[in-house]
């Protein structure tokens, strides 16, 4: 195995502390320690940098440190989420590899109306939605049935999502749209709501993919009243998690129904012309027909979360993943996009 120059770009204060114990480690910087750790183990020589809003730490240290590639590790600029494909413009126009999707990538999967869109055209099925722009009150199509779901057009990461996102009538639609457009100052996607199953699946790979097992969140404790839905709560919130159950593994399902669903990921990805790895969220209704969610380029890549998990379920061991996270970043070739 080849040793390489690493530079690590990490957010500002997310620095993995040295020569502390697992036990020590803070769930806000697990993702960071654990790359950091293995990326040692694996004889690379690395260059940790926190970057906020100022690309010139970047520069300065491509030039110093000479790194072979750089691990991205950043889900945006200046705390802004949709700048996070501008830094890696920036890498590719400072020629140097990187790991993780590419700036179109990124951008197309990140508006949500936009990737609904192409993948309405690759006819792969997602929720019929509506953009309300910001500052302007909801007027549905009648293709729009209650219940809805209100989110961020650009916000991942269940920003925002609460039970109260789920919308029965259109005054409680009315106040939700409000919400987003107050506290996210994002304009509002309001999609069909999938009632049914919540599926994950993770992709990697640039031109050849490697699609991992079905995941699964299960909400075990959650009150009957409740829509099991992953919100703010349901992802971050330890005690929350525990106290209602919630916990994500291999789905059970069907062979064929399992196939489907990995096949549609793929699918996506080469849709949303992606590179790298990805994790999309999908919703299973009552009646066992799968439709695309979201997608997510880069998505957590600590040890204990879903994507590494499924990985290593596919017998791709934590090591070998960033192994090939980074390989797949060194023959990343952005003027040779195959586009379709």
């Amino acid at each position: 195995m080849r040793k390489h120059r690493v530079l690590l770009l990490v957010h500002e204060g997310l620095v993995p502390k040295e020569g502390i114990p697992i036990a020590e480690v803070e769930p806000a910087w697990r993702m960071e320690w654990d790359v950091v750790t293995t990326l040692r183990e694996r004889g690379h020589e690395l260059k940790v940098i926190g970057v906020h809003d100022d690309l010139t730490p970047i520069r300065s240290s491509i030039e110093e440190f000479k790194p072979d590639i750089v691990f991205n590790l950043l889900e945006a600029f200046d705390n802004i989420c949709v700048f996070d494909q501008n830094v890696v413009s920036y890498l590719e126009l400072l020629k140097i590899p990187y790991t993780g999707c590419n700036p179109r990538g990124l951008t197309l999967a990140r508006d949500k109306a936009l990737a609904r869109k192409l993948l309405a055209y690759h006819r792969i099925p997602s929720p019929a939605f509506k953009v309300i722009p910001f500052g302007k009150k909801p007027v549905l199509p009648r293709k729009l049935g209650f219940p809805l779901i209100v989110k961020s057009l650009t916000y991942e990461g269940s920003a925002s999502i609460s039970q109260a996102s789920v919308v029965a009538n259109q005054e409680q639609l009315e106040k939700r749209v409000k919400f987003i457009h107050a506290t996210l100052y994002t304009p509002a996607i309001v999609e069909q709501f999938i009632n049914g199953r919540e599926l994950y699946v993770g992709v990697l790979g640039n031109h050849r993919l490697r699609v991992f097992p079905v995941w699964e969140m299960s909400f075990t404790n959650m009150p009957a009243d409740n829509w099991r839905i992953a919100t703010e709560r349901v992802k971050w919130n330890a005690a929350y998690q525990k106290k209602h159950g919630i916990e994500t593994g291999e789905a059970k399902l069907e062979d064929d129904v399992a196939v489907k669903i990995k096949q549609l990921a793929a699918r996506a990805f080469r849709a949303l012309e992606l590179s790298g790895y990805a994790r999309f969220d999908f919703r299973m209704d009552e009646t066992g027909n799968p439709y695309v969610i979201e997608a997510n380029p880069n998505p957590q890549l600590a040890k204990v979360e879903d994507f590494a998990q499924s990985a290593i379920r596919s017998r791709m061991n934590y090591s070998r993943l960033l192994g090939r996270i980074m390989a797949l970043g060194l023959e990343w070739q952005p003027h040779r996009m195959e586009i379709d």
